[in-house]
């Protein structure tokens, strides 16, 4: 699948895509090329761009996690969307698939994690005064149950620490399928894990106007309307 097949929202400012695991947002240590570069390449021969194309990265999501992430095609625009982020105005929702029913169909989370560099991995921390322990908060609620026994959780982030999502779920005794790093028991057979960036919502850096981006999930077994 090239980019063009990617993109889910446009305009002369931002670019967005649904983003298949496997793909890198930025540069990273692997030297694959990441997806900012994809962009500018696509754009500069779509526009038919003289010269350099810019596109700024807002925000990021791990390797193996699918779904929307969008980037700024100006400088203005990059500015006012890490604003936006900066200021927790900038809404992101995600669908995760587990395998253990979580211990109530909602609830909210706040843990304290530290991230270790050399396993590339965060943990939840009992004592919030410890050396690089920030706080991690977050929403989920049971969406639907599989035939197969998975359960579809839909997760509101309020904060955007390292591997949030994956080691708060993994704490709560619920890791995301696929997700080795995380205590599950197998992994996908594509590599990816059962972690998808499902909508972003957020006021217009330029239009000041709500706007709301969704990907579809990637996933089939699921019926929502099972009740969970």
């Amino acid at each position: 699948m090239g980019i063009a097949e990617q993109i889910i929202y446009e305009d002369n400012h931002l670019i967005a895509l649904n983003k298949l695991p496997g793909q890198i947002v930025q540069a990273d240590k692997t030297g694959d090329t990441p997806l900012v570069e994809e962009i500018k390449a696509f754009l500069k021969v779509r526009d038919n761009k003289p010269g350099n194309v810019f596109c700024g990265v807002i925000h990021r999501l791990d390797r193996p996690v699918s779904g929307v992430v969008i980037f700024a095609k100006t400088s203005k625009a990059l500015s006012r969307m890490n604003d936006l982020v900066q200021s927790r105005d900038f809404h992101k929702t995600y669908w995760a698939v587990v395998k253990n029913r979580p211990p109530a169909l909602e609830g909210h989370l706040e843990d304290y994690l530290v991230r270790v560099e050399k396993s590339n991995k965060s943990f939840v921390t009992a004592d919030p005064q410890k050396d690089g322990a920030k706080l991690a908060i977050l929403d989920y609620r049971l969406k639907a149950v599989s035939p197969g026994g998975y359960h579809l959780l839909e997760v509101e982030l309020h904060t955007g620490r390292h591997h949030q999502i994956r080691c708060q779920l993994a704490h709560m005794g619920c890791p995301i399928k696929g997700d080795l790093k995380y205590g599950a028991s197998r992994s996908n057979p594509d590599g990816s894990i059962s972690l998808h960036a499902y909508r972003l919502q957020f006021n217009h850096p330029v239009r000041h106007e709500e706007v709301t981006i969704t990907a579809p999930a990637p996933w089939h077994y699921f019926d929502e309307r099972q009740n969970p």
